[in-house]
């Protein structure tokens, strides 16, 4: 949960924030903002301008990363039926990420978000766990589906696409 999503440390700054990233959609203070503008050593195994994903520090199973939007969103509580296209294609760079890391079965994995309070960073990332058979116990509590605490990418899509539109 709060451990797993500390996610990447920040290392030395890429220099001075250029007033691109001071722009609306950029939070100074958030460490997923400055992953997201390339600011810190954390290696990015997808970057395409939109979405950046890494591996996360204390990872939950085999392989776990984590992708967020470059441009700062909060987190899953805040979203709008509008921000069903960028969960989705989350989703897509998410799974992309494990199959080209030779993940093939795509129906042992866990891609979910953490249901605030219960995440550290509020900054939407999306958690992409693969094999979910073999995460460890606490694992398998932090990213438990149908939980007060943790949200799958399905069910979050369907929570925003029944929102009303001025929600």
């Amino acid at each position: 949960m709060a451990a797993t999503e500390g996610a990447a440390q920040a290392g030395p700054s890429a220099g001075p924030v250029k007033s691109r990233a001071q722009a609306d959609g950029y939070d100074k203070t958030c460490i997923f903002c400055k992953i997201g503008s390339q600011q810190t050593d954390t290696e990015l195994v997808h970057f395409d301008g939109d979405l950046a994903c890494f591996k996360d520090i204390k990872p939950g199973a085999p392989q776990h990363y984590l992708v967020v939007p470059v441009k700062h969103v909060g987190n899953c509580r805040s979203l709008t039926k509008d921000h069903v296209p960028l969960v989705e294609k989350m989703v897509e760079v998410g799974k992309s990420v494990l199959q080209k890391n030779n993940i093939t079965d795509l129906s042992d994995v866990r891609l979910g978000f953490h249901w605030p309070p219960f995440s550290s960073v509020n900054h939407l990332h999306l958690h992409v766990l693969a094999p979910a058979s073999e995460m460890g116990f606490m694992s398998k509590i932090f990213y438990r589906i149908d939980s007060y605490w943790f949200v799958t990418a399905e069910q979050l899509i369907q929570r925003l696409n029944s929102l009303s539109e001025s929600n």
